[in-house]
């Protein structure tokens, strides 16, 4: 089954083990602890893509196709502030076409922040090309050429472990206004420690995709932080 949407188009289905957040009031909170799956919001809103169900193994989340432009599928009940951001991401090693993440803190002005992968980059050839695998950007206002030209090293970096560029791999975001940090895979040590550059301490999240590329995005999980 294909979803076909434009900016803000309804999401209408997707697999109940997709996304893991944390619903509304103490029973939602309890649900996430105890590690079960809830289905009490779905993602709504696709922007620029072709979304499908997909199905990979034990893996269960959606897919975006390729399209010019950025591009994304957000769950816009889920507002989530503080806390951990965890999921599967899978793209590809075509230069300059797999750019695959996650954004958070999103609004409906195009506003979010959001870690993306150049998985291309991760066994790049040159150090340069290694220290462009992970990035950081707040939109609208700080995209990653603005961030590369005036502060270049410091919102992006080189993955020490780098994973197979077509295979999958897990992140893990740790957002503690303004401290943002990155994991992947196993590594005890953040790939990326960054200060967040907007003011948006809550909001929607969302998978999100590049310029001509595709992503698969499985096993959503958000952690609130705890009060």
């Amino acid at each position: 089954m294909k979803y076909t949407s434009g900016v803000g188009a309804l999401l209408l289905a997707v697999p109940a083990a997709l996304l893991m957040v944390n619903g509304a009031g103490s029973r939602g909170l309890a649900a996430q602890t105890a590690g079960r799956t809830l289905t009490t919001d779905l993602p709504s809103k696709v922007s620029n893509r072709e979304m499908q169900p997909l199905t990979d193994g034990s893996r269960q989340g959606l897919r975006l196709d390729a399209r010019p432009g950025d591009g994304g599928a957000w769950w816009p009940d889920v507002q989530f502030g503080d806390g951990t951001i965890e999921l599967d991401v899978r793209g590809n090693d075509k230069p300059q076409q797999s750019f695959v993440g996650v954004a958070f803190h999103g609004d409906d002005k195009n506003g979010f922040d959001a870690i993306y992968f150049r998985p291309f980059n991760f066994r790049a050839a040159t150090d340069v090309g290694r220290s462009h695998s992970v990035q950081y950007v707040s939109h609208p206002a700080y995209t990653w050429d603005k961030l590369r030209a005036e502060s270049p090293g410091r919102y992006e970096a080189a993955i020490l472990a780098p994973p197979d560029p077509n295979a999958w791999f897990r992140a893990r975001i740790e957002v503690a206004y303004p401290s943002i940090r990155v994991f992947v895979n196993s590594a005890t040590a953040p790939v990326l420690e960054v200060k967040q550059l907007s003011d948006r301490k809550t909001g929607w999240v969302g998978v999100w995709v590049g310029n001509n590329s595709d992503g698969a995005f499985a096993n959503l999980v958000i952690t609130p932080a705890k009060r």
